[in-house]
């Protein structure tokens, strides 16, 4: 599919107290460079944001990866709290390529709402993994 299809894609979903963006730029007045997290999740009554970055990285990297994340989105947490006036919060979904996790995992995913099974999103990550090497060793 063409790239310039995906614009017909719609990038934010609304309720009444909800809003989920995926794909969507956070403008600002400072130069952040890092300021299109893959979801963010907003919730009006509670006056919080979750900004939600997810990666597959190889095993060995999954913690530096992790922490890489947070860092990276340090300024943008705090230009967000200063923009919308809503606490904000960086949650990193960091998984290996064979389903390796860190400690602080499960405690960063109880925090999305909705229900999670950690059994499934390592099984997804280690099928995505297959298929690449299907594809390459094919």
């Amino acid at each position: 599919m063409p790239l310039y299809l995906y614009s017909e894609i719609i990038s934010t979903i609304n309720d009444d107290h909800h809003k989920l963006n995926f794909s969507f730029l956070i403008i600002n007045n400072n130069n952040i460079p890092n300021n299109k997290p893959d979801f963010i999740i907003r919730d009006n009554e509670k006056g919080t944001c979750m900004l939600i970055d997810v990666a597959i990285s190889g095993d060995r990297n999954a913690i530096k990866k992790e922490a890489e994340k947070i860092l990276n989105y340090k300024d943008l947490t705090t230009e967000t709290q200063r923009l919308w006036n809503v606490k904000t919060k960086v949650i990193p979904v960091i998984i290996g390529a064979t389903g390796t996790i860190s400690e602080s995992f499960r405690k960063y995913v109880s925090n999305i709402p909705g229900k999670h099974e950690v059994k499934e999103l390592q099984k997804t990550a280690i099928l995505g993994t297959a298929h690449i090497l299907r594809k390459v060793l094919m």
